[in-house]
């Protein structure tokens, strides 16, 4: 069992070579090349290539499935994919890419979810396919092509953080489901701080690369500093940081008071006998106010 690699997306185009054309998978060149994306140099006639998406998506959002499906192989969960939770507002139309939960069903309960992914993965290295031989070439990692690779893209985490943050509002039911955002490429420097502070907040639990090394040379960032955004290196790491997730027993809070009516509350809490008894009296009543 591995993490993201060259050889996943290897994988990923042989087996779309038996229901999808050349010219749905690469961009064709001006002069008869079929590339995963447009090199950096590239001066020529250029096309938006849309119809790999889906598929990339499809295959992606498999690959985490059974990725962690092997990670919790010893515990009583399962994992779902395209999960509908209607109490928090997953429906059909927008359903959750993969869950950890509780129950084998499509339709699920807020206490029956452990966790909620939501995938944004993609082809990372830059492919070259030939016709007369099917055989793929890799010709340089993300710096050498234009194309914006999973957390390297903007809208793609915008979009992530929008349905997060949707959830999060959606129903105090959603309180206690940590929220994790998966990825295959660096966050772009623009939005590390942004991923510490959604952390902070409680609002999303991490953005995890799931690609060790997506670099042919050179390294990338492992960490931001207050753990928003994380590259893990090894099965092992990820399932490290799976388990403590798992124990944390996490409370999404959140409101907007005056110190005094924040004071009142901290002294009704104060007033319970057990740390945990303070603070689960604290979340009730913040929650009320």
């Amino acid at each position: 069992m591995n993490l993201w690699n060259k050889s996943q997306e290897i994988s990923f185009f042989k087996n779309c070579r038996n229901f999808a054309s050349p010219e749905q998978l690469f961009n064709e060149t001006g002069d008869n090349r079929y590339l995963a994306y447009w090199p950096k140099n590239y001066n020529g006639k250029k096309t938006t290539l849309q119809s790999r998406n889906t598929l990339i998506g499809n295959y992606t959002e498999k690959w985490v499935a059974d990725l962690f499906k092997e990670l919790i192989n010893e515990k009583d969960l399962h994992v779902v994919q395209q999960a509908q939770i209607p109490a928090i507002g997953i429906s059909s139309n927008s359903p959750a890419d993969v869950v950890i939960a509780s129950r084998n069903k499509k339709v699920l309960r807020p206490e029956d979810v452990k966790i909620i992914f939501e995938v944004k993965m993609s082809i990372v290295w830059n492919w070259e396919y030939n016709i007369a031989t099917r055989s793929l070439t890799e010709i340089g990692d993300y710096r050498s092509h234009k194309g914006k690779p999973s957390f390297t893209r903007s809208d793609s985490i915008l979009k992530a953080i929008g349905k997060c943050i949707d959830i999060r509002v959606s129903n105090l039911s959603a309180s206690k489901i940590p929220l994790i955002v998966l990825g295959n490429a660096p966050m772009s420097n623009g939005f590390c701080k942004k991923a510490d502070h959604l952390k902070s907040a409680g609002i999303i639990q991490g953005f995890w690369s799931l690609n060790p090394f997506p670099l042919n040379h050179g390294n990338t960032r492992k960490i931001t500093p207050k753990c928003g955004f994380i590259r893990f290196d090894s099965v092992n790491e990820l399932k490290s940081n799976l388990d403590n997730i798992f124990e944390e027993n996490l409370n999404f809070f959140s409101g907007m008071e005056n110190p005094a009516q924040l004071g009142k509350l901290i002294e009704t809490a104060n007033k319970e006998n057990t740390y945990q008894d303070k603070g689960l009296k604290f979340l009730n009543l913040i929650n009320r106010s």
